[in-house]
């Protein structure tokens, strides 16, 4: 249930906040923020803020049209590394068009539309992710180096593990916004680190990856150092994987198995979206990342596992991915798989794409995705 405006004026007031970021993502997952004050949340409220679609990458908005935010009040969250007195809160947005319709382009509309669908056929589907990033020192002036901040190694400790304290204050602080960490480690490559956070409904935990992001580079950036989810910043070591988990059920019972089939019968298709970039293929077929159309129960070098409690896990995406697009696209094709169906058959290897270009030339090809995406999300990613 939405929070009313005057719950959330005693909420500013309480936290003495003087400055709300809203905030919204581009097609490709990258968080915009524009920050208004507090006296400004009524108009905001009904009005929605104006900002200009066409300089946004991916909106492809024609002429001098605007979208305009609106705040999806149950998100307000403070950030903790903001001063105590004079605070900053944040909230996710809805995007609207001028004449008050839902944004197409908008991943949190596109998440939202892919949970009704589901839900509509019984489906609940919640989600976990595990990001991996990098920590690399910073120059004199405080600019990016491709230097790794350590040279430890998978699950090193301190003192060769130099990432435990940045990984601490990662922890409190996500804490502190409500976001439940329950891993945290060094990983295989030099300066490479790991957290996941607690799994939850579908468009809480694509919120909850945005807002790791951004704490994991805030934390980076007041230890002196940069942090990165490239997929592929250091070209002869690990790459950064998103994984992502996922635990469907049908009518309260799992389904994992035919949600699985679905998933499998439409990756190729989808994987543009997972590995969005030309370094993404650099990373695939390395350091335990996937190469083929495979699943199994054990090992994580497969595209997806299935594991105990019902629950599945893809291993294809990485840092660079936009995870509303990757959770809607997930359920959509895990649902198709549940409504016909399909059996888990034995894994067929065929190779995934191994070039972006060869993502991109399937997913033009798809009807799937033609039927699902709007055709500027589909010509932002696959240039169709």
């Amino acid at each position: 249930m939405a929070i009313t405006l005057a719950e959330l004026q005693e909420y500013i007031q309480d936290h003495d906040v003087k400055f709300i970021k809203f905030s919204f993502c581009d097609v490709f997952g990258h968080q915009r923020i524009i920050s208004v004050l507090p006296s400004v949340l009524p108009r905001a409220l009904e009005q929605g803020i104006a900002v200009d679609a066409s300089r946004i990458e991916g909106f492809y908005k024609p002429g001098d049209r605007e979208l305009f935010l609106f705040p999806d009040t149950d998100t307000i969250s403070l950030l903790p590394w903001r001063p105590s007195h004079g605070r900053v809160a944040r909230f996710y947005c809805h995007l609207q068009t001028e004449d008050g319709e839902p944004f197409a382009q908008d991943g949190r509309k596109i998440l939202r539309d892919a949970v009704r669908y589901v839900r509509k056929r019984g489906l609940r589907v919640n989600f976990g992710a595990e990001n991996d990033f990098y920590l690399f020192r910073t120059g004199e002036e405080g600019e990016p180096t491709d230097t790794p901040f350590d040279s430890a190694g998978f699950l090193d400790e301190a003192p060769e593990d130099k990432g435990e304290d940045v990984r601490r204050d990662i922890c409190l602080t996500l804490e502190e916004m409500g976001i439940e960490p329950q891993y945290s480690q060094h990983i295989s490559g030099p300066g490479q680190n790991r957290i996941d956070f607690a799994p939850g409904p579908a468009l809480p935990c694509a919120d909850n990856v945005i807002t790791f992001r951004s704490v994991v580079k805030m934390m980076a950036a007041r230890n002196g150092l940069w942090a990165t989810f490239s997929p592929k910043p250091l070209l002869e070591e690990a790459g950064n994987g998103f994984r992502i988990a996922m635990r469907p059920t049908k009518d309260g019972e799992p389904c994992a198995d035919a949600f699985l089939a679905g998933i499998l019968q439409r990756f190729l298709e989808m994987q543009v979206f997972f590995a969005p970039q030309e370094e993404s293929y650099q990373r695939l077929g390395t350091f335990g990342a996937p190469d083929s159309l495979s699943w199994a129960d054990t090992g994580r070098g497969s595209l997806l596992r299935r594991k105990a409690g019902g629950r599945i896990e893809l291993s294809a995406a990485d840092g660079a991915a936009n995870p509303y697009l990757c959770f809607a696209l997930l359920l959509y094709a895990g649902a198709q798989g549940v409504e016909q169906g399909l059996a888990l058959q034995p894994a067929s290897g065929e190779p995934l794409a191994r070039s972006l270009r060869k993502a991109q030339a399937r997913c033009r090809e798809s009807q799937f995705l033609r039927e699902l995406l709007p055709q500027e999300i589909l010509r932002a990613y696959a240039g169709s």
